[in-house]
Order: C-alpha cells, then sequence, then structure tokens
C-alpha cells in the first residue's frame, strides 16, 4: 500500500467501506499503487491495470483495456458508447464486493497476463467519429488544420467527442471556440497549460 494514497481511502465518502476492501484485494494481486487522475490507480510493470473510482449510485473497478478480457462471468460494462478500450464492474454495496472477490482477482490477474502478452485494444480510426459542421468550418484556417491534425489521435477524438456532444449549435460553437488555443498549443482537452517557468 502506498502511504501517499491513503487519504482516498480515510476521507468520508459513501463508499468508504467498498473502496478499502476492492484496494485490499488489488493488493494482494501484487499490483504497484499509485494515483492518477485524482484516484488509485494499480500498475504492473508501469503499465494501467485497474483503477478505483466511484460514482453516485455505484463503485468500480475500472480495467484500462477491459475490452480484451474474456468477461466470462458477464459482469464487464462500458461506460459509454464511445469508451473503446476500458470497462467497469461495479458495486453497490460491500457484500457485493465480498461475493465477488475471487472472480475478480481472476479479472486482476488476466489483466496482468493481457499487459504482459502486450495487447493492445484496436481503437476506431478518428476518422470514424463525427465531425461537426461548426468545426469543419473552423478547419478551413490552414494554422488550426495544422494544428488539430498534429494532435495525438486519442487527443482529437477527445475533442471531436466533445463538440458534438453538444445538442445546439451555438453551444458547438462556443465550445469550438474555447478549444482553440488548447489546440494550437497541442494540447488534449483536459490538459491544463501553463507558461513554462522561467
Amino acid at each position: 500500500m502506498n502511504p501517499n494514497v491513503d487519504w482516498y481511502f480515510d476521507k468520508d465518502t459513501p463508499w468508504k467501506k467498498e473502496y478499502q476492501e476492492l484496494r485490499k484485494i488489488v493488493i494482494e494481486c501484487a499490483l504497484v499503487e499509485e494515483l492518477k487522475w485524482g484516484v488509485p490507480c494499480y500498475t504492473f510493470n508501469q503499465s494501467n491495470i485497474v483503477l478505483i473510482h466511484g460514482f453516485k449510485n455505484y463503485c468500480a473497478l475500472l480495467f484500462h483495456k477491459g475490452a480484451l478480457l474474456k468477461d466470462s462471468n458477464t459482469i464487464l460494462i462500458q461506460q459509454t458508447k464511445h469508451v473503446q478500450a476500458a470497462r467497469q464492474i461495479r458495486f453497490a454495496s460491500l457484500q457485493d464486493i465480498r461475493d465477488l472477490k475471487p472472480i475478480l482477482k481472476a479479472y486482476i490477474f488476466e489483466a496482468i497476463e493481457v499487459e504482459k502478452a502486450g495487447l493492445q485494444v484496436k481503437m476506431k480510426p478518428t476518422s470514424a467519429f463525427e465531425m461537426p459542421k461548426e468545426f469543419e468550418t473552423a478547419l478551413q484556417s490552414p494554422e488550426l488544420k495544422s494544428a488539430f491534425y498534429s494532435l495525438t489521435s486519442g487527443r482529437q477524438r477527445g475533442y471531436l467527442l466533445y463538440f458534438a456532444k453538444a445538442k445546439q449549435s451555438k453551444t458547438r460553437q462556443s465550445r469550438i471556440e474555447k478549444s482553440i488555443p488548447k489546440i494550437l498549443k497541442g494540447k488534449g482537452l483536459n490538459e491544463d497549460y501553463k507558461k513554462p517557468l522561467k
């Protein structure tokens, strides 16, 4: 257990006992405990295997390459239709976790084997994602077009999904305008950009 992550398990949340139980189970699988994206993340040879997180109605284990697991118990859930690689196992109570303990360990060990084998989830190409008309218009700027297509495909997909989620054209336009400075700086949607320290 990493003492730098203790605070996450010590804080008062509706899922405190469940988080602690999940932590015990994952640690017993000999993974390295780290803090990533503000939640406990467990790695093998510096590759992300699984993380613990919670929402209003459930807490979950999220397997980073869950799409590659056999899921013989049919308990893995794709959060949204746009999530390509990750899959969750959701819990509504401490007993849910205890009942599944041997199965959870089996899934974690399988995820480690997937990583050892170097398997990768085949991602849909960026061209398969909807390109909002408003962004097509914005890409008539050669500078923006060059910057956008210089981004990694994951960053490109992040922007396209964010723009397309807005139902109204006005909202899409606003999101695009606010995102242009980040795109020009080569940053992804959720990456903060700061001036370098001198």
